[in-house]
């Protein structure tokens, strides 16, 4: 049976995650408070935001910003999007 919980992103019960998607704390919290369809959308922008902006992953300023920008995500808040993004 799917397990179901609120998710932060939109608000309802929605199907969580089946395991942690990261390590650590900051796993655990993704899989206590986001939805999959959150998450996969999530991997989306967060693998555009990477090529259109040329982040290299090794550096910790870009791991850090894009912490951040995930949590945005997830809180509603607004995220960066590459310049002339248009959604469809």
């Amino acid at each position: 049976m799917t397990r179901t919980l609120t998710c932060s992103r939109y608000q309802k019960e929605l199907p969580a995650l089946e395991r942690a998607p990261l390590p650590g704390p900051m796993g655990e919290r993704i899989l206590n408070e986001v939805s999959a369809q959150a998450w996969q959308e999530w991997q989306s922008l967060q693998t555009m935001l990477i090529n259109e902006k040329h982040l290299s992953l090794i550096e910790p300023e870009t791991r850090k910003y894009l912490s951040d920008q995930m949590w945005r995500y997830f809180s509603n808040e607004p995220t960066d999007l590459p310049e002339g993004y248009r959604p469809q």
